[in-house]
């Protein structure tokens, strides 16, 4: 069972009550997105173009938000986004993220979640997207990424999707500085990156989250 939660900026997230776990915070999914992702992954980053693997695509909040900040055109993305158990339809159009965002945020959410799974669409002139319908335990990837956003569930709750072979997998497709940013700042998602060729750094975080994670392929 999934419900839709209010979040405190406003913002909807969905609440997985098998999982008990929420998709975004509740202190703000959008605030978050944009702290994590955005501000501490995407504008970071200076690759272009730049390559972006996202564990997770979930509600599509984290593509739509790297689409609106790139809307100048001044840096092209290559967008790709694995996700095991997409969101049904009614799902997608009961979050309020249209709303929220402006300009063209809107018409932006709705090429994202039409857009075709497992075949790269190109949305915007500077925006295309490869949305994946397949599992990041099991299955193979393919090509090298500049900047990777982990945002599947937490470690406590899908311990398999934070193991030592799934860094080695995304490792493996990361570029020598390439950057990789979560939520999650355990010392085991820590010393796993480590492993396997990182160089962690925790930052401040956003409301309600004390840190971050920020990992540069050494």
């Amino acid at each position: 069972m999934i419900n839709i939660v209010r979040t405190e900026d406003g913002s909807n997230t969905l609440y997985v009550e098998e999982l008990q776990e929420h998709y975004h915070s509740v202190h703000g999914a959008i605030r978050e997105s944009e702290f994590i992702f955005i501000n501490s992954g995407l504008s970071f980053s200076g690759a272009n173009p730049v390559r972006i693997f996202e564990a997770g695509f979930g509600t599509g909040l984290n593509a739509l938000l790297t689409a609106v900040h790139e809307l100048s055109g001044k840096r092209e993305i290559f967008y790709t986004s694995i996700e095991k158990y997409p969101l049904s339809e009614s799902i997608i159009n009961s979050l309020n993220y249209k709303k929220l965002i402006c300009g063209e945020g809107g018409r932006i959410y709705d090429l994202i979640h039409s857009c075709l799974w497992n075949t790269p669409v190109r949305i915007l002139n500077n925006f295309e997207l490869h949305k994946i319908k397949g599992d990041l335990i099991t299955d193979e990837l393919t090509g090298d990424f500049d900047l990777i956003y982990f945002d599947a569930f937490g470690p406590d709750k899908q311990p398999e999707i934070w193991s030592e072979e799934v860094f080695r997998k995304i490792s493996e497709h990361t570029v020598r500085n390439g950057v990789l940013v979560t939520y999650s700042v355990k010392g085991s998602v820590r010393r796993t990156l480590e492993k396997n060729g990182f160089e962690t750094n925790l930052l401040p975080g956003p409301p309600g989250k004390r840190q971050i994670l920020r990992a540069v392929k050494i």
